[in-house]
């Protein structure tokens, strides 16, 4: 019987150091868990915050979660369609600037001793507008007796023009100025066409 009680005794602490181990394994499991949820109820009150941020931000009167995010989609939605309608008013409004500004020529004439400077200034390249200016001149029987000219990305020209000798009639700075400016107007409405 001896041999029985020094084998149950073996066997109970045995027992025993299972017991204890078992009994720290469910306490680190129980405190494992514990973990869980209070990293799990952490996340969910993050959660939750963002959503009642979420929420403000979007003026919504939605009390559960989802409906805040439909909410929110729709929020969005209303949002880009105002950013589309303000890029439409943008591009439209540029447009029209733009052709306002589509160019109005500055057109100058000088009356000098026997002729006229004439300036002409176009913020755009006006391609064979040069042209149809030298014709006007030739109609009013203006020569050319010096000129500059820049057609790179605007239009400028520079004359002085001198009356035909065999010119009869009496020209002044304006009747010129007028000539150039429906010479100008007639360019464009030709340009237009093409």
């Amino acid at each position: 019987m001896n041999n029985n009680f020094k084998w149950g005794r073996k066997e109970a602490l045995s027992c025993r150091k299972q017991t204890t181990i078992i009994c720290r394994s469910s306490k680190s499991l129980s405190s494992k868990g514990g973990r869980k949820k209070a990293s799990s109820s952490s996340s969910s009150s993050s959660v939750h915050e963002q959503l009642q941020q979420l929420r403000s931000l979007t003026n919504s009167t939605a009390v559960n979660k989802t409906s805040i995010i439909v909410d929110a989609s729709r929020y969005i939605e209303e949002l880009k369609d105002k950013v589309d309608k303000m890029n439409q008013e943008t591009a439209t409004s540029s447009q029209a600037s733009t052709s306002s500004q589509n160019p109005l020529p500055m057109v100058t004439v000088e009356t000098l001793e026997k002729g006229f400077l004439i300036n002409v200034f176009l913020e755009k390249n006006c391609p064979g507008l040069l042209v149809s200016i030298l014709e006007i001149f030739e109609e009013l029987g203006l020569d050319v007796l010096e000129a500059r000219v820049s057609c790179e990305e605007s239009f400028k020209l520079e004359a002085i023009g001198g009356e035909n000798e065999g010119n009869v009639e009496c020209i002044d700075a304006q009747m010129v100025k007028q000539a150039v400016m429906q010479a100008i107007r007639k360019w464009g409405e030709n340009s237009h066409q093409e």
